[in-house]
């Protein structure tokens, strides 16, 4: 959905506006703060988890906007989102993370502070370092980065786990051909009622029933419109994603030691994908990475705590 004004839609959002752009192309849709955009005026770039749109940043973006010029992008291909896909390619990691310098060109962004939640966490990251130029701070919100691996893990991810990807990717996207309705209408069930998700394998820690009543209506008005094929995109995420971390680590690994800008790590105690031995294995390798922890919250923190999350990130920058 796009709004001139997403006060149309909830009061709590008057002043957030859907805009686009052209980015070779590609018509790209992002949210943008009425706030007026000034050398004095720091500016925020958030990048939703890959396989989501720039409406879950909704809520923060209405805490933020007090304080910065905020945008939240729609990746290529994203589920819910309204930038298109022009090729299937387009959707993983490392392609994003090029679109986002594009976007930022676009947009004739010199310097932000740069939002990346889960697997959005892993694109920012690697936007920083491929343009340290502009990138005035780093966020990772609960990120989807790689692992501490043994020897032994490592040496079965570069062979079974290699052709186990190779063959679960072809293999989802005839599958969601197949089921792709019945799974968004599972979904859509979700979504009625998130205090469902608390007991069952999915649950990704944290409490979804602290979800604004406008995010959750909003999801569910997104999702009712979203087409089964929109979801092979997800796929071509979920194995970028993988690979990233289990077996093509090389390229974030170097980007995690060499990134010079300001970071900020931001983890729930409470999540379920992201354990605290990664978080602990990360702040081991940079120790200049300032570490906020959440209690109570889960992998799904923008959703949870918003005005938490944001009066973290203004009082660290």
């Amino acid at each position: 959905m796009q709004y001139t004004d997403w006060g149309e839609r909830a009061a709590r959002w008057s002043g957030i506006r859907s805009e686009t752009v052209d980015v070779h192309g590609t018509k790209v849709h992002y949210l943008v703060t009425d706030q007026t955009r000034t050398s004095e005026v720091p500016v925020h770039l958030l990048v939703p988890n890959a396989a989501n749109g720039a409406s879950n940043w909704l809520d923060v973006l209405a805490e933020l906007r007090a304080h910065a010029h905020v945008i939240a992008v729609d990746l290529p291909g994203t589920i819910a989102g309204h930038t298109a896909l022009p090729n299937r390619r387009a959707a993983s990691i490392e392609t994003n993370a090029l679109f986002l310098r594009d976007f930022a060109d676009a947009l004739e962004l010199d310097r932000v502070v740069v939002h990346g939640w889960s697997a959005g966490g892993m694109i920012a990251l690697l936007f920083a370092n491929q343009a340290p130029e502009r990138v005035a701070g780093l966020v990772l919100v609960v990120p989807a980065l790689p692992p501490p691996l043994s020897d032994g893990e490592a040496r079965m991810w570069q062979t079974l786990g290699r052709a186990g990807l190779a063959v679960v990717a072809p293999v989802a996207r005839v599958l969601l051909r197949v089921s792709g309705r019945r799974i968004l209408a599972w979904n859509l069930r979700q979504l009625d009622d998130p205090a469902s998700i608390a007991g069952s394998k999915w649950h990704t820690g944290g409490d979804l029933t602290k979800m604004s009543a406008e995010i959750a209506g909003l999801m569910r008005d997104e999702m009712s419109a979203v087409e089964p094929t929109r979801m092979e995109s997800a796929v071509t995420v979920y194995a970028s994603v993988m690979s990233l971390m289990f077996v093509r680590r090389r390229p974030v690994l170097d980007a995690m030691r060499r990134v010079e800008a300001p970071t900020l790590l931001v983890w729930g105690d409470e999540d379920r994908l992201t354990p605290r031995a990664s978080i602990d294995d990360w702040t081991a390798q940079r120790p200049d990475w300032n570490l906020v922890v959440l209690h109570g919250v889960g992998h799904a923190l923008p959703f949870e705590v918003p005005a938490d999350y944001a009066r973290t990130v203004i009082d660290w920058c």
